[in-house]
């Protein structure tokens, strides 16, 4: 049987899930999988050092698998993981560092990035916006997305609307927080998840950090995930959203993600320059169905472009 190395960087909670469910299929498809997943460096104060801290955290990670077994592949999840990697392989990505770190933020990651995307084996982007920036020569890419599916059977909608920031400024926050001010109205409640400070507010209640099924429970109670970031990769906070039946309010203008164009093409009044109206709209007046948009990123289409389409490019002696 075929074997495939799944160096995972791991630094979030959706980036854990989603390389379960990337290995998970592999493994659905035949072919065997080790998931190996870097430990969390220390926090040190910048994004370079940052990424230095974890590119080598998934160099020592990558290197002692590849010491105990010989795969046929090597899949590194995440730019990041793949900067220092001990052997050429193929990168699944969400974002280039020629993108989300400018300036001094990826003073030595941009470069190094150019070349590790002509000599990788395969780009695996989740999206085809995350090769947004590329150079023109870069090695070949197939497109897999991160599958979403409903966490559990859906819950009273009793939750007015949710939120999540590991990151406040990233997530924009701040934004989402003064839209609600001018939005709520008595008795209606937002809820905010992750581990982003929140101050005191009317109608604001934080959740800090939760374990990811009872973050999905939340979901389920949704009417509203309010979205305003000031950077976004994959957005995969906003599929799991859609997938457990909460409307996506959102910014438009700003940083794209997999879930935006869905939410505009479900209901363009939820989508753009005025949060708060957009927030009353989708609690006074909703109808978007979002279920035909998502079935390219249910577990079963997403299946079928790995064993039909990535496994033969990644072992094509397989």
């Amino acid at each position: 049987m075929s074997t495939v190395l799944l160096v995972s960087l791991g630094a979030t909670p959706g980036l854990r899930a989603s390389d379960e469910e990337l290995a998970a299929s592999i493994e659905r498809a035949g072919v065997s999988v080790e998931l190996a997943a870097a430990a969390p460096p220390r926090a040190v104060r910048t994004l370079a050092l940052t990424d230095l801290a974890w590119a080598l955290a998934a160099r020592r990670t990558a290197r002692d698998a590849l010491a105990r077994s010989r795969p046929d592949a090597v899949i590194y999840s995440t730019i990041t993981a793949a900067l220092l990697a001990p052997r050429p392989g193929a990168i699944r990505l969400d974002a280039l560092a020629a993108s989300n770190r400018p300036g001094r933020h990826g003073v030595w990651q941009r470069p190094r990035e150019r070349a590790l995307l002509a000599r990788a084996s395969l780009l695996i982007p989740v999206s085809a916006a995350a090769l947004a920036g590329a150079p023109a020569r870069h090695a070949a890419s197939i497109v897999v997305p991160i599958a979403v599916e409903r966490s559990g059977p859906a819950g009273e909608r009793d939750i007015a609307a949710i939120t999540y920031a590991a990151d406040a400024r990233k997530k924009g926050l701040d934004r989402v927080l003064a839209a609600w001010a001018l939005a709520r109205r008595e008795g209606e409640e937002l809820l905010v998840a992750g581990s982003a400070p929140v101050g005191h507010a009317d109608g604001v209640r934080a959740l800090g950090p939760l374990p990811r099924e009872q973050y999905r429970a939340f979901l389920r109670r949704a009417r509203v995930y309010v979205s305003a970031p000031r950077r976004e990769e994959y957005g995969i906070a906003q599929l799991e959203a859609l997938a457990d039946g909460a409307m996506l309010v959102a910014l438009g203008g700003g940083p794209s993600y997999a879930a935006l164009g869905l939410a505009r093409a479900a209901d363009p009044r939820l989508v753009g320059s005025d949060l708060a109206r957009q927030i009353r709209t989708a609690l006074d007046d909703p109808a978007p169905v979002y279920a035909p948009a998502l079935e390219p990123f249910s577990p079963r289409s997403v299946d079928r472009i790995v064993a039909e389409r990535l496994l033969p490019a990644l072992l094509p002696r397989a």
